[in-house]
């Protein structure tokens, strides 16, 4: 049994069950697809198989290649760290999602963002203290999730702080943390056992 002040993992979503759906399959059981994937992911930046890429193990060629979009976005994107953590943040905090924000929230405030802002955006208020370009990318994200795109004012100003490259690497990032959002939420992937980070919680109403 754990200990009491064991973190445990939490599922994902909020609804009201909790069971994981897709868990990550003994090895002896995995085809031998599944079975190169997971030593690609192992082989990696990643070094492990965990959060999206548990459920993703049912379909190698496609875990193969989102994989590979991850690591080009974390890994060799050219916004600032401090920037891209906070938007997958507000992409966590948009989805409900306990493995990203769990993940992120903490990485958010080693690479500079302030750790009241981020417990702002958790509980759904305004993140206070953010830098320009930070309440910006608060902004652009927030829009482009719940309109489905930006206005003319939001893409120049992205396009100004960040050149068209930017701006596409930005939104890209947006599509990719949705995309393993939803897989992971419809998955009940859990959240990472160990964290240090509250779990999110439902807005009221």
């Amino acid at each position: 049994m754990d200990k009491p002040d064991t973190p445990r993992p939490t599922p994902q979503g909020f609804g009201p069950s909790t069971s994981e759906r897709l868990p990550i399959p003994e090895r002896s059981a995995m085809s031998d697809a599944q079975r190169a994937a997971a030593d690609a992911i192992v082989n990696g930046p990643r070094k492990a198989i965990f959060g999206p890429f548990v459920p993703l193990l049912q379909t190698p060629a496609l875990m193969e290649r989102i994989g590979k979009t991850g690591e080009a976005l974390r890994f060799d994107g050219t916004l600032a760290e401090r920037i891209r953590e906070l938007a997958i943040c507000v992409v966590a905090r948009e989805t409900g999602n306990q493995f990203e924000w769990q993940t992120h929230a903490p990485l958010a405030v080693k690479a500079g963002v302030g750790a009241e802002a981020i417990d702002a955006l958790a509980a759904g208020r305004r993140p206070p203290g953010l830098a320009d370009d930070e309440a910006f990318v608060v902004d652009f994200v927030t829009e482009l999730m719940r309109r489905n795109g930006v206005c003319d004012a939001t893409y120049a100003d992205a396009a100004a702080r960040f050149g068209e490259p930017g701006t596409v690497e930005l939104t890209a990032l947006v599509g990719y943390f949705v995309m393993v959002c939803w897989i992971m939420n419809v998955a009940r992937t859990p959240g990472p056992a160990g964290t240090t980070a509250a779990p999110l919680r439902a807005f009221p109403g």
